[in-house]
């Protein structure tokens, strides 16, 4: 199964939001036919429905990849309209945040090819990061077509087993609000110092930016990256002593901020 295969029987998005775009985005920039993928969604956006894909109609007999992306509310009015797809050749891909595969093997089937996936929102300018597990139905082919479909919105990683899932949502599922909300108090505290508040702000937001792009780019690692431009008793290391505080710095903070978003990812999985 490849992308020759998916454009001779089809892709089907179930679920066309902002994630659910993104990926489409990619797929058509990527070459897949236009006449190949088929959206189900209660509110297709006009850009959707100008893009010349079938919206909303009949599905094909047995499309190549039912791919899930509706919010997990939304879940379980969704899942029926694709059950009858299930225990056949179709790989069904899920990216719905915090419903774990027996969910889905429980409408599916336990012999249906289900990779769940979950990407964060960075996606949206193909930044995003993507952690993928598969059921014991997957095989290599589907893993390997599962990434190469998710690869257009970001890099790809595969977990060990899926109660990693969890502590993925606490680093990069969740992660990226973190990094928001640094800009946002970065920002402010360069306001409290006497910066007005636009140039602040576009101060943090280039810094956070930057260094992330850097920290990407670098052969070292982050910690070398930070030794690197801290001088001895200078500005930087007076920083970071607040900041690197074992009980009241980012250690302690994001160890307590990382385990109370995959607690959360836990109980939701519960129930």
């Amino acid at each position: 199964m490849d992308m020759n295969d998916v454009a001779d029987r089809g892709l089907v998005l179930l679920g066309c939001g902002k994630m659910g775009s993104a990926m489409l985005a990619g797929w058509l920039d990527g070459g897949l036919p236009v006449g190949s993928v088929w959206v189900l969604d209660p509110y297709p956006s006009d850009w959707v429905k100008s893009q010349g894909v079938h919206v909303n109609t009949d599905l094909p007999a047995e499309p190549a990849i039912i791919l899930i992306a509706v919010k997990p509310q939304m879940m379980g009015d969704a899942l029926p309209a694709i059950a009858a797809k299930g225990g056949g050749k179709t790989l069904f891909v899920s990216v719905a945040a915090g419903t774990p595969i027996s969910a889905l093997e429980d409408i599916l089937g336990a012999d249906s090819a289900i990779v769940r996936a979950m990407p964060n929102t960075p996606a949206a300018v193909g930044r995003g990061i993507t952690a993928l597990i598969g059921n014991a139905s997957t095989g290599a082919a589907h893993l390997d077509l599962a990434e190469s479909l998710l690869s257009v919105v970001g890099q790809t990683v595969r977990l060990d087993n899926e109660g990693q899932m969890d502590a993925v949502t606490g680093v990069s599922g969740s992660g990226p609000a973190y990094v928001f909300h640094m800009i946002e108090t970065l920002a402010a505290a360069g306001e409290e110092q006497g910066l007005p508040a636009d140039l602040a702000m576009k101060l943090a937001k280039a810094t956070v930016a930057g260094a992330g792009a850097l920290a990407e780019a670098a052969i070292e690692a982050p910690s070398q990256l930070r030794v690197n431009v801290t001088s001895p008793n200078g500005t930087t290391q007076a920083a970071l002593e607040v900041l690197m505080d074992e009980d009241t710095g980012f250690p302690a903070l994001l160890k307590r901020a990382v385990a109370a978003a995959a607690d959360r990812s836990r109980e939701l999985a519960d129930g």
